[in-house]
């Protein structure tokens, strides 16, 4: 009977210990369909995306491709997407903070808000002046 117990014990605990799986997510994202179906999903559900731009805000390289890319970065700056970056205060201050040390990307955006005619012309002059004045680079571009 103690040896039945100690038997059944032993199966029960290896039962047990080979439930508990890791998933290598490595080998999952390798496989083209299981990673568009994890963006789609991230990119569908309003609590993932925060948490993910959350993570992205967090992390210098993903920063770094956000900032290199022109087409997201105009795309961000026109109507709806906008007014979605203004309204939320924790992204609109990461936003802000963010291109107060890229000076290109606030000249671009400055550019946009004027042709858009969120900016006036003397508004636009003054900032890029300031932004002159401070040593930030523009890209190239000039007041």
């Amino acid at each position: 009977m103690k040896t039945t117990t100690i038997i059944l014990m032993a199966i029960g605990l290896i039962s047990l210990s080979s439930c508990e799986q890791k998933t290598d997510t490595n080998a999952l994202l390798e496989n083209s369909e299981t990673r568009t179906e994890f963006f789609d999903a991230i990119a569908s559900n309003h609590n993932y995306m925060t948490e993910f731009m959350g993570n992205m805000q967090g992390n210098d390289h993903a920063m770094q491709m956000m900032k290199g890319n022109q087409n997201i970065m105009g795309n961000m700056m026109k109507g709806e997407d906008l007014n979605m970056i203004m309204n939320d205060s924790l992204m609109s201050m990461n936003m802000m903070q963010s291109m107060m040390k890229d000076g290109k990307m606030m000249s671009h955006m400055m550019q946009i808000m004027h042709k858009e005619g969120m900016l006036s012309e003397d508004c636009m002059n003054s900032s890029m002046k300031m932004m002159n004045d401070k040593g930030m680079n523009k890209g190239g571009m000039h007041n």
